[in-house]
């Protein structure tokens, strides 16, 4: 299964943000026992270093943080069709649009995120961190 991980689920992971650490990591462990391919865009990975940088207040640190995410995670370009189709999505926020269009485009089977009202109408469905992790383990019985 090959998943689009949003920004918001990484950061909680990497700033241990209660109270959606725990499943974040659950995540987090999904992508480093290569149970499952996952991915974030690499516009959701210049988000990443500014927030990481931001909580840790130490570049050299952020620099290493975002290599370590590197080898757990794939990182998807995001190309400028990604950027002008995300202007007439029926996704409404223009970021979560570029997220997306990226995901189809790379034919992912889940975005996962905290904010799946925001995907209602992304062509990839967008599940909760806990309802992917439901599935995941669901299909392995």
């Amino acid at each position: 299964m090959k998943i689009l991980v949003d920004t918001n689920i990484i950061i909680d992971a990497m700033t241990g943000r209660e109270p959606f650490r725990e499943v974040a990591e659950q995540i987090f462990m999904l992508a480093a026992n290569q149970i499952e391919e996952m991915y974030i865009t690499a516009s959701s990975a210049t988000d990443i270093y500014y927030l990481v940088r931001k909580h840790l207040r130490n570049t050299d640190q952020a620099k290493n943080t975002m290599s370590k995410l590197y080898e757990l995670f794939h990182i998807l370009d995001v190309t400028s069709g990604d950027c002008q189709e995300a202007l007439s999505s029926e996704v409404k926020d223009y970021e979560d649009a570029v997220v997306a269009n990226c995901a189809k485009r790379n034919q992912m089977d889940y975005i996962v995120t905290r904010n799946i009202r925001d995907f209602v109408h992304s062509k990839v469905r967008a599940l909760l961190p806990d309802e992917l992790l439901k599935h995941i383990y669901q299909s392995e019985e």
